[in-house]
Parts: structure tokens; sequence; C-alpha cells
């Protein structure tokens, strides 16, 4: 019973359906676990959201901040961008119950017998394994519950900028839904820089990859994440597997063998 986890998807679901087929996925002996950004970019977004939900509860569906953003457009949160490839999922007849089924997903999966964890973005420099499982558990508590809209309307945002346990509840849940869902740089104490978007070489000199600030105290725990494509799969530090391979953009879609660590992979058309 082999487990698959698989890089950001984002509406690709014809490329999915093409990597199910090159690893021989099946759905009744197989795992599944997709990092996020299921939908956005891509042109069949309520495809992938469909046969995903349709999978069963065995497999793991992780939120990535394009699902997120998904979720608030359909509560009115949040304004669709002019790039966004949401309203087929939005207009479609099933659009209520995929909306609940996402917000049912978690933020986080960790395997007890391999050892890995599964965020979208990454952890916050200072949890260990066990923090950030409560504090995932906390966000999906709070968006699964009667409060969701006001849940919602606390979680966008860019500060603050780094985690705090003794922050207000609603500050507390933004940080840290940010370092699960959106965080590539920081500063060299750990501070969030949520603004710089562009790749590696023409980054301010004043921030760094989350992954290589110093005092990081999880650098023991293997951490599959997507989010980043510009990585094109690589760090160059142990026990990181960045699974966004930029399949919206023409790279490719990947999925990693989580019993052996071998990588899989097709080509992809631009979408986005």
């Amino acid at each position: 019973m082999p487990t698959y986890a698989i890089g950001d998807i984002q509406g690709c679901f014809t490329a999915l359906q093409a990597l199910l087929k090159k690893i021989a996925f099946d759905q009744k002996k197989d795992i599944l676990w997709c990092a996020g950004d299921l939908v956005n970019r891509g042109p069949q977004s309520l495809e992938v959201l469909r046969f995903l939900k349709a999978l069963g509860s065995q497999h793991q569906i992780i939120l990535g901040n394009h699902d997120l953003h998904l979720i608030g457009v359909f509560y009115k949160i949040r304004e669709i961008h002019k790039s966004d490839t949401l309203q087929p999922i939005l207009t479609a007849p099933d659009c209520t119950e995929l909306i609940e089924w996402l917000c049912h997903r978690p933020f986080l999966v960790y395997h007890p017998t391999l050892h890995y964890i599964m965020v979208h973005a990454g952890l916050a420099p200072t949890w260990r394994l066990s923090e950030a499982q409560c504090i995932a558990k906390e966000i999906e508590i709070a968006l699964q519950g009667n409060l969701r809209e006001s849940t919602l309307n606390s979680l966008f945002g860019n500060l603050p900028d780094h985690w705090d346990g003794s922050l207000p509840s609603e500050e507390r849940l933004r940080v840290a839904v940010n370092y699960f869902t959106r965080m590539r740089f920081c500063y060299p104490d750990g501070r969030l820089n949520l603004k710089y978007k562009g790749n590696l070489i023409d980054k301010p000199n004043d921030i760094i990859p989350w992954f290589e600030v110093s005092s990081r105290i999880n650098t023991d725990l293997k951490i599959i994440f997507g989010h980043w494509a510009a990585l094109s799969g690589k760090t160059n530090m142990p026990n990181l597997f960045p699974l966004d391979t930029g399949c919206v953009w023409g790279g490719c879609l990947t999925a990693m063998r989580l019993e052996d660590g071998k990588q899989f992979n097709v080509q992809c058309e631009r979408e986005g």
C-alpha cells in the first residue's frame, strides 16, 4: 500500500490523470497525499475537486493558499481576481458540497510510520512537530465550526509577521495560516516577508528562504511542501521535499513515493 505525495495541481486535471496513470495509482490500495493548491490558474479546477473528493477519507488532501482564497470568495470575504479560474466551481450545482469538503481538509498531515510531515508552504522556525500539529488542529476546528465566516474574516492579511503563542486568537490563527500556506521568505530572525514573490537571485539581501533560518528547530523533520514552483523541486538541504514543480506554468506535475523517496513526473502544458 504505497503512499504518493503530489505537488500543486492548480486545476491541471489532465496532468493529474496522466501522473496517476504513470504511477499505476489504485485508489483502493494506494494512498494519495496532495500538498494543497488544488485549484486556480489551471482550466479544470472543478474536475480536480470532484475527483479528489470522490477518492474517500483515507487519502490526505491539505489546504493551500489558493484553496483558502476560493473558500473566501465563496463566502464573499475575498474578491475574485482577473487571473482566477474559479468561476466553474462557483456556478457548479455541487459548489456548496465542494466548499464544505474543502473546509474539512487539514493544514498538516503526518505519517506516523515513515515520519513525513506535509504542509503547503512550510513550518514556522520555532515549531516542533507536536506544536505544529496542535496549531493546525486549532485552525481546522475554527474553520469547520459554526463561526466559519467570522474565522475566515480574520485569516487574511500580512500581520502579525511572526509567531507568538500569546497573541490574541484571531492574530494567532492568521499568522499560523500564513506560515502554513503562504510563506516563502523570512528575515533571519524568522519573521515573515510576504511581499516579495520574485526569484531567489533577485531577492532583497535581508531575507532568506524560510528553511535557511539558522535558528529553525524543526530541521530533523522530513517536510514535504508545495507552493514554491521557483525552487524547481530542489533546496539542496536534507529532509526537505519541495514538490511544486510548476505544472500550471509549463513545468511538471510531480509525485513522490514515500516508501522509497522515488519521484515521478509528467510534463505539462502552460495553463496560467
